[in-house]
């Protein structure tokens, strides 16, 4: 059921932030020009916008509360009570049905549900290689993840939300593989620290 994966996805994503040491929150990540600490602001904000839209409210209504630091020092409770925030949202009674304005919408709240569990999950992982965790993602998310994405994958790529895919995985290439280059991630990326 989507709404397990999406919960799945965010609890996952949970355990990695809550690893996070802080003398790592400048290091690269797999999104271009985005530091770890960019990227944690990035994903927070997302579940807090999630748990404004899905509930109802519009682009205009949230207006630019949700700007700045959402994280206030302290990642992991931060990203937790969004995460709580964003699976309630999800779970009201209607919500999958509702539409949600979001900016390329509306689109039904179980289209909004799909697209939250793809981004929360790869920003999951691009956090874990980014700071040294385990990155192997649970393999029936992964796969919810391409019940998703594949009947709109050109849609989705064509957006700019995601990098140029990576075209040349070898035929043998994991799920897990697959999916992070169709969503322009190389799997095998490894953060690379400036000379001093």
């Amino acid at each position: 059921m989507l709404l397990d994966f999406h919960t799945r996805a965010l609890e996952w994503t949970g355990g990695v932030v809550g690893r996070i040491p802080h003398n790592r929150l400048d290091a690269p990540t797999p999104c271009a020009d985005w530091t770890v600490a960019d990227l944690l602001q990035h994903v927070v904000a997302g579940n807090l916008w999630t748990a404004e839209l899905a509930a109802g409210k519009t682009i205009d209504e949230v207006g630019d509360r949700l700007d700045g630091d959402v994280l206030r020092e302290d990642i992991t409770r931060a990203y937790a009570r969004s995460a709580d925030l964003a699976d309630a949202a999800f779970r009201a009674p209607g919500a999958l049905d509702a539409p949600c304005a979001v900016s390329y919408g509306p689109v039904p709240g179980s289209v909004y549900c799909g697209h939250r569990l793809i981004d929360v999950l790869v920003h999951g992982w691009d956090l874990a290689v980014s700071t040294g965790r385990p990155s192997l993602l649970p393999a029936d998310t992964v796969e919810a993840c391409f019940e998703v994405l594949e009947p709109q994958l050109a849609a989705l790529q064509a957006s700019g939300a995601f990098g140029t895919p990576v075209r040349d995985l070898p035929a043998t290439a994991a799920r897990q593989e697959q999916l992070l280059a169709a969503l322009g991630r190389d799997p095998n990326w490894v953060p690379t620290y400036p000379r001093l």
